[in-house]
């Protein structure tokens, strides 16, 4: 019998077949909620119709390959993958090109590995209990999926890590320092997630690499923003700092995480200054930033830090404090406002305010702060704060 296809009819038929796939192998894309199937066919199933088609037995197609048999019910028996040398002897033999035989190899092996990875996805959809995967849909932050199994893959790649222990590892490393705090204990993933969704927008930012003296020469002339409108000073802010290898993002506070800023270094030469609303005013979010880049200026790249409430704070959370206190309002010009009964009063704080070239509300925020105010009074010069829900990006706008 000549193997060799000379009846045009099946030669046709095989033709078709590497046209039409007639296999249950469905590359599946998860991201799209596309159907992934519970079984899938091995190479060696279609070699074996292949055989029957044409009336060759697995020995024939073995001494013409040069093969041992074994080899041969070995790859039908999905015990052994069809190699580079083995498709060429199947293109030689059965006129099937061995492009044909490698594909079809790379797809069953490509598919076990997406069933097995199902399954691994499916054993981790409780993991999705501690992250605010609502919110995150709802931000779009990450797709709504249909399926719990996909939801966990698309938070994972939201992460950047390949299972819930990595994401573990990855993050309780960045906040080592904060473990005693109540609420990273109690909320552990969702200030992961707010941190990382900074990370992700920082990478959109084109920045210079980091210039220590470039960095303390924008802050002088953002100290003067202050008193810019809030879409003027957002875009400014970022445009300054990129220049001096600092990335800047506005990233809507989650709840219960009590964080109105962090800073961390994302690689030696770009650090992230991550800001929030919490406190829905100039002067906090002012403050807050100022803080930050204290902790640029003044120390380490290896340690990210977390502006959240706490008791105990550390030696670097005071100097950063202190940093941002005087680059606002230097000491000098403090004590001399404050030597005079004019800090009492509206007409006074804005006169300072005016002086010295900052918002009148972070001057009332810093006498409230030192209990030469009460909280409740002069709120009326502070700029109050919220975010621009109709911004595709994060965005924040006064009123």
């Amino acid at each position: 019998m000549d193997i060799l296809f000379q009846d045009r009819k099946l030669e046709k038929a095989c033709n078709d077949q590497l046209e039409f796939l007639p296999w249950r192998i469905i590359m599946a894309n998860i991201a799209q909620n596309e159907y992934h199937p519970d079984y899938v066919s091995p190479p060696g199933e279609t070699l074996l119709e292949t055989l029957e088609t044409i009336g060759m037995s697995q020995a024939e197609l073995a001494k013409r390959m040069g093969r041992p048999v074994k080899t041969i019910n070995e790859i039908i028996q999905k015990k052994a993958a069809i190699t580079a040398e083995t498709a060429l002897q199947l293109e030689q033999v059965l006129r099937i090109p061995a492009s044909f035989w490698l594909k079809r190899e790379q797809h069953y092996r490509e598919s076990l590995a997406r069933l097995a990875e199902e399954q691994r996805l499916e054993s981790w959809v409780e993991w999705l209990k501690e992250i605010p995967i609502r919110i995150m849909i709802r931000r779009g932050w990450i797709p709504a999926c249909t399926g719990k199994s996909q939801q966990v893959l698309e938070a994972l790649k939201f992460f950047g890590v390949a299972s819930p222990e990595a994401w573990q590892a990855i993050w309780e490393s960045k906040v080592i320092a904060y473990r005693k705090a109540a609420v990273l204990k109690s909320n552990f993933g969702a200030v992961a997630t707010w941190l990382r969704q900074g990370e992700l927008e920082a990478q959109k930012i084109e920045c210079a690499p980091y210039n220590a003296e470039a960095f303390h020469d924008v802050l002088i002339r953002i100290r003067a923003l202050t008193v810019e409108p809030v879409n003027f000073f957002q875009r400014e802010l970022v445009y300054l700092c990129a220049n001096a290898g600092v990335a800047v993002v506005f990233v809507q506070e989650l709840a219960n995480t009590g964080i109105c800023g962090s800073t961390q270094w994302l690689t030696p030469v770009k650090a992230l200054v991550q800001l929030s609303l919490r406190y829905k005013t100039d002067d906090q979010l002012w403050f807050t930033f100022f803080h930050e880049a204290g902790h640029i200026l003044r120390h380490g790249k290896r340690q990210i830090f977390l502006e959240m409430d706490q008791k105990d704070r550390e030696e670097d959370e005071d100097e950063a404090n202190a940093f941002a206190s005087n680059i606002l309002i230097n000491r000098t010009q403090w004590q001399r406002f404050i030597a005079h009964d004019s800090y009492r009063t509206k007409v006074g704080i804005k006169e300072f305010a005016r002086q010295i070239g900052i918002a009148p509300g972070i001057v009332v925020g810093r006498l409230q702060h030192e209990n030469l105010l009460p909280y409740g009074h002069c709120n009326e010069l502070k700029r109050f704060l919220e975010w621009n829900i109709e911004e595709v990006h994060d965005a924040i706008i006064g009123r």
